[in-house]
């Protein structure tokens, strides 16, 4: 019989298993789950001790026949890999977020190394400057700094409505000391050519003004604002006492010269930014009370017969993912234990490693979304019953419409009672039973519904759905089990020459293609098999086209003995390959799968009758295992394929799997679709997509850095010799893979830039002349028959109330402009007519897409389209794989101070290469964008793009050649008197020489008296 000890260790492990059934107080079926679920054979004890154990251990008490355990929870712990480790000094100048530049893939451009010392020394000229504000503006020495318009705290803001009028700032020195002074010195630290300084005696160091008691002297700032925007300046004011042992001091005040519209106005910080406060979570003990999930009425045909674990991440894996996974003393003796195992992240992934690795990957991604889902946390909400069906209660839940949270039917919420305070705090787990715009109807138990009351506040914590996650950590388990090492890790060793078949394409347009046709002719005879074939597909070139028609040639020349599998990681991606098989393969013969998570308003009308859609029971229902067999192919997302594997389809039915976007999918994505499902001998797998496009969206830096964001497709062409250039003939090995080389999309000046910087300058422009040339004629364009433009704008990245998103006004005003311009010009002067689905706003930040379609509808003069609605404003992931004829980027980010060597600035989104490549390759026929190019210049690939628009005179807006070049900012930094309290004293010869030099202006008689006083000094010193 096992001891007490040893039945309550497993029942404290049974009491973790349960999770949220912990709620459930039914003997029987505890045991049942004990029995079925929980125990592994006869090591465990039976459920009679263990029940007896936490009884007597007062984890569990029994009435009425029901089992309550009252075991409090342990607090459950947030780790968020983004912080700085606990203990760890943060270095000088450094943030706690990583900068953009030190993550991979960013290269600074070359430091000239005349510089380096002047640049060290002015970078800590700036570092001052921002460590010691408050005392740098603090008036001193007995003077004081005023002006006109008043500052306040240091700083003199003002606003100009009308450019081009001349507007003067005075600053008004007065000498209100008892002793005299030397005004030495004045300049802007950052100079744009929009002011000019000025003085009437024209002081230098070697030409200072000396101040008596009581006398003033005036500095006059005179600004021109040519451009709307945001123009800062740091105004430095120099003075040195007249006295023996005197140090230079320094006063500084910070301008603000802006020029804006009464839109940009409108559209300003809605309150001031306040960030948003990491909140602690302390243990409290719940009871949790289990809520009605939607499909509790819907029969599933398709019976689950491969098991899907749970894979729950190790505890130990927080505490080390909170050190970095790096040895330290906070860690505990077990964690460190497992350290060496956590090391295997910093091997080369190999099939020996393969599960292994991504478990840990998986583990790490997943601990970090548990920590960003929290942020969408509320408090004090109401909830309503829905009329005509009072199961149900509605909460509102800002962002939903937009995934921000991504709330989804079937995922659960978890709500307490805002009041509820003395422990255990009961929280109801609510299911999703549907999304209406930002309004979520949840199921819940009926002992929140009996006790509802409107106006009851309650407190809502949002769950990340693991589900996508279970399937993954399967699925490399299955890649280790099905020895799908031929497939992940190709050798080429068992690929045979075999001669291409000749074909009749159903698409005509491929005919004409070579690359296309191609690329149909090895995946149909399978020449890689079983290594995968690639489609690298750059922007525009038609991959779909051809993954659609080498589908359509399998079914139809290989028939009767194969089935496909066609995938892709959205529904969207999924829905245009259905529609497109659907032209030459009888539609009776295609079957789109969907998630029973899908709202079936969203699914395109002519599909829902060749899906799962289930009338009679309102829902999308899985077909069981023969009827799914019976179709020529399935179309479903990557995660659902899984649904495939656990209904049992065997290996080796889908003889062929298809995966367009292949590099938007992490790698045990994608593998959901391969493991337990292609045959590793006879299976072919065909990946389409562009690894020099974006990627997989990651939210753990750890996960990322130990290359969790390398899809498939790129990692074989990155580290598999078959799938690299010939260093011999400088092509690709087309039995593996096929590089589509004809664009159908852009102008050739929209794709020239990424051409050259991403594709080898191979992509050859064949877009319809028409179309590609619609506005080389546009009024608007700077040089006539170049349709691009780059819009130089100084603006001002701000963010508002507790939001960390940033936003630009000032782009958003020269964004409507252009807006308003292509409106009044369409169907005139040889510009076609333009609808609002022809346009397409780029923005990398949520706040800025939000200013935007606000200024979209105030704009009475865009009203004209009836169908505004259909101009589409995202970000760079939501226009992947889309494209439109006008695209306009705003990059949203300027500094507060244009100092280019300023590290502690980065240009966040905008230094991803990938997301470059996606903005710039959306357009057909016209390409506006908006930006600081003081700041962009930074980048490299940005600084190709701006030099590329102005060689080609397709630049306009400020001109950055008006701001301040570095070598000149540099060198007058390394020049400032700004000293620490530690530096306050100079050296008595160095400073006594200083005033013979200042004083040399005034009188020969004070030049006398000072050349004595170094004589004796120099005398004292001999002796």
């Amino acid at each position: 019989m096992p001891s007490v000890k040893h039945s309550l260790e497993s029942g404290l492990d049974f009491i973790e298993f349960l999770g949220d059934r912990i709620s459930n107080n039914s003997k029987q079926e505890l045991k049942n789950i004990y029995y079925s679920e929980f125990r592994e054979g006869l090591k465990d004890p039976s459920f009679s001790s263990v029940l007896y154990a936490l009884v007597k251990c007062n984890k569990a008490r029994i009435r009425h026949g029901q089992i309550f355990l009252n075991v409090t929870p342990q607090a459950r712990v947030y780790c968020d890999q983004w912080r700085k480790p606990p203990g760890q000094k943060k270095q000088s100048g450094s943030s706690d977020l990583p900068k953009e530049d030190e993550r991979p893939g960013h290269t600074s451009s070359p430091q000239n190394p005349v510089l380096i010392s002047k640049r060290k020394l002015a970078t800590e000229v700036l570092h001052k400057l921002k460590a010691n504000r408050k005392k740098l503006t603090a008036d001193k020495g007995g003077v004081e700094l005023t002006s006109e318009p008043v500052s306040s705290g240091g700083k003199l803001q003002f606003t100009v409505d009308r450019l081009r009028e001349l507007f003067v700032v005075r600053f008004h020195i007065l000498n209100n000391g008892k002793d005299c002074i030397y005004f030495t010195y004045y300049t802007a630290l950052h100079k744009i050519r929009c002011f000019t300084l000025d003085d009437e005696r024209r002081v230098t160091r070697a030409s200072p003004v000396y101040l008596c008691p009581g006398e003033s002297y005036q500095v006059v700032v005179r600004y021109m604002l040519n451009h709307y925007g945001y123009f800062p300046a740091t105004m430095y004011f120099e003075f040195c006492p007249d006295a023996t042992d005197s140090t230079p001091f320094c006063i500084v005040r910070e301008v603000e010269a802006i020029a804006q519209t009464s839109l940009a106005a409108e559209l300003g910080p809605v309150a001031p930014y306040t960030p948003h406060r990491v909140s602690t979570y302390t243990a409290v003990e719940t009871l949790v009370v289990e809520g009605v999930p939607p499909d509790i009425s819907v029969v599933q045909q398709l019976k689950m017969t491969v098991k899907l674990g749970d894979y729950k991440y190790p505890s130990y894996l927080k505490q080390l993912a909170r050190q970095r996974l790096e040895d330290s003393e906070h860690l505990s003796s077990a964690a460190r234990q497992k350290l060496q195992a956590v090391n295997l992240l910093n091997s080369s992934l190999k099939m020996k490693n393969y599960s292994h690795r991504f478990h840990l990957l998986l583990y790490l991604e997943e601990i970090q979304m548990e920590v960003d889902i929290r942020k969408y946390d509320l408090h004090n909400q109401t909830m309503n019953q829905v009329q005509g069906d009072r199961k149900l209660l509605t909460l509102r839940v800002p962002g939903v419409a937009e995934n921000r949270p991504s709330v989804l039917r079937g995922d659960c919420l978890r709500v307490s009672k805002s009041e509820d305070t003395v422990q255990p705090i009961t929280v109801f787990t609510g299911y999703v039973h549907r999304v209406e715009l930002d309004i979520v109807k949840l199921g819940f138990s009926k002992r929140l519904l009996q006790a509802f009351i409107d106006n009851m506040k309650f407190d809502v914590e949002f769950t990340i759905n693991r589900f996508p996650l279970k399937l993954q950590h399967r699925a490399v388990e299955l890649a280790t089990k099905y020895q799908l090492g031929e497939v992940l890790f190709p050798s080429g060793a068992a690929v045979a020459s075999i001669a291409v078949p000749k074909l009749r394409i159903f698409n005509r347009q491929l005919e004409n293609n070579p690359e296309q046709h191609a690329a149909v002719q090895r995946i149909v005879v399978g020449s890689s098999k079983p290594a995968p074939h690639l489609v690298f597909g750059p922007p525009g070139t038609g991959k779909t086209v051809t993954l659609v028609e080498a589908m359509n040639q399998v079914n139809f020349t290989l028939y009767p003995s194969t089935h496909i599998l066609a995938c892709a990681p959205s529904n969207s991606a999924c829905d245009l390959l259905c529609e497109r098989l659907m032209v030459h393969i009888d539609p009776h013969q295609v079957y789109r799968m969907y998630a029973s998570s899908k709202d079936p308003r969203s699914v395109p009308k002519n599909l829902l009758n060749f899906s799962n859609w289930n009338k009679t029971q309102d829902a999308f229902v899985f077909p069981d295992k023969e009827t799914l067999m019976k179709f020529r192919v399935l179309v479903v997302t990557m995660v659902t394929a899984g649904r495939l594997v656990s209904g049992g389809i065997p290996v080796g039915h889908f003889t062929h799997v298809f995966v367009d976007e292949g590099g938007q999918a992490v790698e045990p994505e994608c593998v959901i679709a391969i493991a337990g499902l292609l045959s590793p001998e006879t299976g072919q797998l065909v990946l389409a997509g562009d690894p020099k496009q974006l990627g997989p969206i990651l939210r753990s830096p750890l996960a990322l850095e130990h290359g969790l964001g390398i899809s498939l497709l790129e990692r074989l062409m990155l580290q598999n010799p078959l799938y690299q250039k010939s260093s011999d003939s400088g092509h690709f090995d087309t039995r593996f893979v096929t590089k589509l080389l004809r664009n159908y999309r852009s102008h050739s000046a929209i794709l020239k830039v990424p051409n050259e910087l991403f594709y080898e300058n191979e992509l050859q422009v064949f877009a319809d002349q028409w179309e590609r040339e619609a506005f080389c004629k546009w009024e608007h364009l700077p040089k006539k028959g170049f349709p691009v433009i780059f819009h130089g704008v100084m603006g001002k990245d701000e963010r508002e109330a507790n939001s960390p998103s940033f936003f630009n006004v000032s782009e958003v005003v020269v964004l409507v402009d252009y807006l308003t311009k292509l409106m009044d010009t369409q169907g005139k002067k040889g510009i076609p007519k333009l609808s609002a689905r022809d346009i397409g706003i780029i923005a990398p930040y949520r706040k800025q897409v939000e200013k935007i379609q606000k200024a979209l509808k105030s704009v009475k003069a865009l009203s004209q389209w009836n169908d505004l609605k259909e101009l589409k404003v995202g970000s760079v992931e939501e226009f992947q794989g889309q494209e439109r004829k006008i695209i306009l980027i705003s990059t949203v980010r300027s500094s507060i101070n244009y100092v280019r060597m300023d590290k502690d600035f980065n240009i966040g989104f905008l230094s991803n290469e990938k997301r470059f490549n996606v903005a710039v390759t959306r357009a057909r026929s016209l390409l506006i964008v908006v930006g600081n190019p003081v700041i962009l210049n930074k980048d490299p690939t940005w600084e190709k793009f701006i030099s590329y628009c102005v060689k080609e005179k397709g630049y306009t807006g400020f001109d950055f050649k008006d701001a301040e070049g570095e070598e000149d900012l540099v060198s007058r930094l390394a020049t400032l008197k700004i000293k620490d309290d530690s530096e306050c004293k100079c050296k008595k010869k160095l400073l006594q020489s200083y005033v013979i030099d200042v004083a040399f202006f005034f009188s020969p008689i004070m030049f006398t008296v000072k050349l004595v006083l170094n004589l004796i000094s120099n005398g004292n010193k001999k002796s």
